[in-house]
């Protein structure tokens, strides 16, 4: 039964801001709405999987300028599905309202 769609390991997810208070930024953990998930109950399903933030960059490196930025899903965050997330290298402020993959793994079913 061959697809003309390939098949995706991963949810789009968009990144949204960084946690914060009224007046103070937290860099170090961002906010990521993931699609489908609108409750928290549905976002427990993502802890622990991993995230990537895929970019392009000007100048070539081994042949590509595809980089990535890979994370974890933390957390959730309030009651309309958003969750945490904690990347390796905090996500630049170009990043807010671009698309984040969401991978399926690793699986805990």
């Amino acid at each position: 039964m061959p697809s003309e769609q390939g098949h995706r390991l991963y949810v789009k997810g968009r990144h949204l801001s960084y946690q914060r208070g009224k007046h103070n930024l937290n860099p170090n953990t961002s906010l990521v709405q993931i699609e489908g998930v609108t409750d928290p109950k549905a976002a427990s399903f993502y802890l622990g999987k991993k995230v990537a933030f895929v970019y392009r960059a000007k100048r070539e490196v081994r042949g590509s300028n595809i980089r990535v930025i890979w994370g974890k899903v933390t957390r959730p965050h309030g009651n309309s599905g958003v969750v945490r997330a904690k990347f390796r290298h905090n996500l630049p402020p170009k990043s807010f309202g671009a698309t984040v993959r969401v991978m399926l793994y690793p699986s805990n079913i």
